[in-house]
């Protein structure tokens, strides 16, 4: 929903080891929304960095929107109790909470994300969880709007978030004038689309990573649980309990996370048909191959290859017509 304002203020927290190429990104996002908004004789977007060390130097007025840009490093903010009570302020003022990526985690140790849907980064997922076992993470969406907190997901969705910033303040021909300014999507992506199967391989079962080596290989056999006991040398229940140990994952979703995977390669790489994509990585149907590939990216397989796809159209690989 529009909101209409003549001037929307809002504050970019540079908080020790904050992403600075996204909080300048969103800086000069903001201006040349502002620019296109003035041209059509709307509103602005009045930017504030404030500095995570000296948030005491913004009281007054909450911000209509706060925004927690991502961080290479390690930083999440679990100790910065300046910034938590901030936050909390800002919140109970009326502002719009908003992170990317790791940002989630400042928000989180402000106590603002019990019991609410929240996305980040997919590789933080797992992290997310342990820290903040009490939230709903849904990583494989790139932006959650939850009314009164929105999150966003990977290094560069402070683009998503920013024009959500200014769908919500100065509208959606200003998004479109912006997005089309900057060469960039204004809406229909998701973090699926873009998230990677990296199993664990350090989990000290050498039994079990044994066959996840083999399964490397493999994937295209017809794998049942009892195929993997066997050649784990378990029975069926010992190998279940090993492998859901060592991976975090039931022996048949892990080899579907594979085999989707693998999937991805081939339509990145090669121009092997779809169908015979599908039979390469273990689907000798078709429509299930292709229901459950798009389960898990968001995707068709046509649609992921026209979109990531680096072999030019018209290739031959392996000896297959394009």
């Amino acid at each position: 929903m529009t909101e209409s304002a003549a001037r929307a203020s809002i504050a970019i927290v540079t908080y020790p080891d904050v992403q600075m190429s996204a909080v300048l990104g969103l800086g000069d996002l903001f201006t040349i929304a502002n620019r296109n908004s003035r041209q059509s004789g709307g509103g602005v977007l009045s930017v504030t960095e404030v500095s995570g060390r000296a948030t005491d130097d913004t009281d007054g007025e909450p911000f209509a929107a706060v925004i927690l840009p991502p961080t290479l490093k390690k930083s999440r903010g679990r100790n910065e109790k300046t910034i938590h009570e901030w936050l909390r302020a800002q919140h109970a003022g009326g502002a719009l909470m908003c992170s990317v990526c790791a940002g989630a985690f400042w928000l989180g140790h402000s106590g603002l994300l019990k019991g609410r849907p929240v996305t980040t980064h997919w590789l933080l997922e797992d992290e997310f969880r342990t820290a903040f076992p009490d939230t709903q993470v849904n990583a494989e969406h790139l932006l959650i709007d939850d009314n009164d907190i929105v999150t966003a997901g990977g290094l560069m969705a402070w683009l998503d978030m920013g024009l959500f910033i200014v769908n919500r303040w100065l509208g959606p021909q200003v998004v479109s004038d912006t997005a089309r300014h900057l060469l960039i999507d204004p809406s229909g992506r998701e973090q699926r689309n873009y998230r990677s199967f990296r199993p664990p391989l350090t989990h000290g079962d050498s039994v079990i990573l044994a066959l996840q080596h083999w399964l490397e290989g493999h994937v295209d056999n017809e794998v049942t649980v009892k195929a993997m006991a066997g050649r784990a040398h378990l029975s069926d229940r010992t190998f279940l309990r090993r492998f859901k140990a060592a991976t975090g994952l039931t022996p048949n979703t892990y080899v579907q996370n594979l085999r989707i995977e693998k999937a991805r390669g081939l339509l990145e790489r090669t121009r092997i048909p779809v169908s015979a994509i599908g039979w390469n990585v273990g689907y000798q149907d078709p429509s299930a191959f292709s229901r459950v590939f798009r389960a898990a990216t968001g995707l068709t397989a046509g649609e992921y290859r026209n979109r990531f796809g680096v072999v030019a159209r018209g290739a031959v690989t392996h000896g297959l017509p394009s």
